[in-house]
């Protein structure tokens, strides 16, 4: 690949990071400022990392102003500082090969669940979207802290989403959009286990059941080629 056409790659990788963090905010996953989204970039032995910097409002943002790091966390170009939670997705990406993109949400739902520090159970099949049979709730840990991205790995092991305590969701995906849809369904499924929960506590799937699901989701919607 010619260094212009990795160019224009990137500014596309760039621009996308932003899309999703527009879509992200105006949907109300993640309202105002909050949230982040990252995005991995480039071949396995140099892949590095872009992410919204902080502080700066979505609407504001040029391709420019993504911040672009290493996996271990340093910053490799241009004079924006990277969201505060820049050290889960570095972990993420660095523990998970199969993670391409990571989208961080305050969402309503989710993050009340979070705030009591429950997870959710497989009260419905389509928890499995997430790659298991529950959606893990990670301990708190302070935002922006390594003792946060140790507690999200472990929530996230064997899985794509999780809830982190008092605070938010993470979703994980073969690509932004893919994260993106995945956010959106944690917190539907959020939004409908509060539900049920109000008419009592709703009884839940079996393991077996949930292990078939989890099996059909692998083709499901998936065209023939």
């Amino acid at each position: 690949m010619s260094d212009l056409s990795l160019a224009m790659d990137e500014e596309w990788a760039r621009q996308s990071v932003i899309d999703t963090a527009l879509a992200m905010s105006g949907s109300g996953l993640s309202p105002g400022r909050s949230g982040n989204v990252s995005v991995r970039f480039g071949a396995d032995e140099t892949s590095q990392v872009l992410i919204t910097p902080t502080g700066m409002a979505y609407p504001d943002l040029l391709p420019g102003d993504i911040v672009p790091l290493s996996l271990d966390g340093e910053v490799l170009s241009g004079r924006r500082l990277p969201s505060s939670e820049w050290h889960f997705h570095c972990a993420i990406y660095r523990a998970r090969p199969d993670i391409q993109a990571i989208v961080h949400t305050h969402s309503a739902y989710a993050t009340a669940l979070a705030v009591h520090e429950k997870g959710i159970p497989p009260f419905h099949y389509m928890v499995a979207a997430a790659g298991g049979a529950d959606i893990r709730c990670a301990p708190y840990a302070t935002f922006g802290t390594e003792e946060l991205a140790a507690h999200a790995l472990a929530a996230l092991d064997g899985r794509k989403a999780c809830l982190l305590g008092h605070h938010g969701q993470i979703a994980c995906g073969p690509s932004l959009e893919k994260a993106f849809e995945l956010a959106e369904e944690v917190e539907n499924l959020a939004r409908h286990y509060v539900i049920a929960c109000e008419l009592g506590e709703p009884p839940l799937l079996a393991e077996d059941e949930m292990a078939r699901v989890i099996e059909k989701f692998k083709s499901y919607g998936k065209q023939p080629g």
